[in-house]
């Protein structure tokens, strides 16, 4: 094949990241080129509504419903899968890989459940995945750790890894607004799904999570095993006790490094310090802070989500497989050497914590509270004590710890709740100071 020769790719799912994909590759056709070295043309297009008009330049004969019309092509080399969730999509990456195509896919819920199989497949047939858009959207944040940082032991992943959620904490923050009305506005703007649950109960960061830990560590934890809090509790007052302490709260994905060569993992939220990048990341934006040995902490920052962001990762992945780098990646990576599920440390994160208790309102109260912080070996950094909530008799005591860890406090907190002191549940968060 000479190098003017035109790459042909099939683009399954002409959704919304699907269509921005068919955009940027035929309106951008000429910068496109340039990267590739020759032109990459959409050769056919699958998706279930055929005759609906989604404004892009694709002749009618080049859209069909059927897959083999992209699978047993033989002329197309690159299939770009755009369909979500499990089932077809899993069934497709298998009939793509079985024949021959080499993949690009935005789909991180498949690769957080099917990854070790999938992987295994395509290093059997020797073609290669590509999925810088699942994590992150147009943050290249897979290329960061697979090529940029390949040099470095990671020690630890810290990011915000959905946006939507990070659109709904700030403009709760902003606005004074709470959860439920700014749900529905996220909803109105569409950084919100009609059922959201994926995304403000942890689960869309846990399965990012997950992708990441395995590129950075080498080590494939299910990521259903990933300890994992949403943000549905979280309430305006929470917010603003936060601030009070010079903090944001942010929800937070964690994984590092333990002594012992395990990974400590969860997706929770978190506090966060004003001033630092990770709480000075509003709105829909994700961001990720990654130590390696040799560099020390980096910071990425972009859009998680939207149309052309994701759009841009996903056409950045296709160039990568035209030039034959994510063949290379994908070999290098670690992605490939999966001996079996890697193990969630049960040891502790030792950091400070938030701690929120509603107490009734009577003498002697915040010394029980502080004696049974005491009992468990926790210090006290500063404590906060409001008004009582109206017409509850219930008055909301905050605590910031010193660090300790957190199997200590879980304790502490139960203990708390357990006494006949407190009104409703306690919330407890970390904090994260750099």
């Amino acid at each position: 094949m000479s190098t003017s020769e035109p790459v042909r790719v099939g683009v399954v799912g002409l959704g919304t990241v699907g269509s921005g994909v068919v955009r940027l590759l035929v309106e951008s056709a000429d910068h496109i080129s340039r990267h590739a070295g020759r032109p990459i043309v959409v050769e056919r297009a699958v998706c279930r509504d055929v005759g609906r008009d989604r404004g892009l330049k694709l002749a009618a004969d080049r859209v069909s419903s059927d897959i083999r019309t992209v699978s047993r092509d033989p002329s197309i080399s690159v299939a770009v899968l755009l369909v979500g969730g499990l089932e077809p999509a899993r069934s497709m990456m298998i009939e793509l890989l079985e024949n021959g195509k080499d993949v690009v896919t935005a789909n991180k819920a498949l690769l957080a459940e099917h990854g070790p199989e999938l992987f295994d497949l395509a290093r059997r047939k020797g073609r290669s995945i590509a999925f810088e858009a699942a994590v992150a959207g147009g943050i290249p944040i897979v290329a960061a750790i697979g090529e940029c940082l390949a040099a470095n032991r990671i020690e630890s992943i810290r990011g915000i890894l959905n946006g939507t959620s990070n659109f709904i904490l700030s403009k709760m923050e902003e606005d004074g607004a709470d959860y439920a009305e700014v749900l529905a506005l996220a909803q109105q703007m569409g950084y919100a799904e009609a059922d959201p649950s994926m995304d403000v109960d942890g689960t869309d960061a846990t399965q990012k999570l997950a992708i990441l830990s395995h590129l950075a560590f080498g080590t494939w934890v299910p990521w259903a095993e990933i300890p994992r809090t949403g943000i549905e509790h979280l309430d305006i007052e929470l917010l603003s006790c936060a601030r009070e302490f010079g903090h944001r709260i942010r929800l937070v994905a964690v994984a590092s490094r333990t002594a012992e060569g395990r990974l400590a993992m969860r997706v929770a939220p978190a506090l966060v310090r004003i001033g630092t990048p990770l709480a000075e990341t509003r709105g829909a934006y994700n961001a990720v802070s990654i130590v390696g040995d040799a560099v020390g902490r980096m910071f990425f920052h972009g859009l998680g989500a939207g149309q052309m962001p994701t759009a841009s990762a996903v056409v950045a992945d296709i160039i990568d497989t035209v030039v034959g780098r994510a063949a290379i990646t994908f070999r290098t990576t670690g992605v490939l050497d999966v001996d079996g599920p890697g193990r969630i440390a049960g040891a502790d994160f030792q950091e400070p914590h938030f701690l929120r208790v509603r107490v009734a309102d009577r003498p002697g109260v915040l010394s029980r509270v502080t004696g049974i912080l005491g009992e468990h070996g926790i210090s006290i950094a500063s404590v906060i004590q409001h008004a009582p909530t109206a017409g509850s008799g219930a008055v909301p005591l905050v605590i910031m710890t010193h660090a300790c860890s957190s199997t200590a406090i879980r304790r502490a907190v139960a203990h708390i709740e357990a006494s006949d002191v407190v009104v409703g549940p306690a919330v407890c968060m970390s904090v994260l100071d750099d």
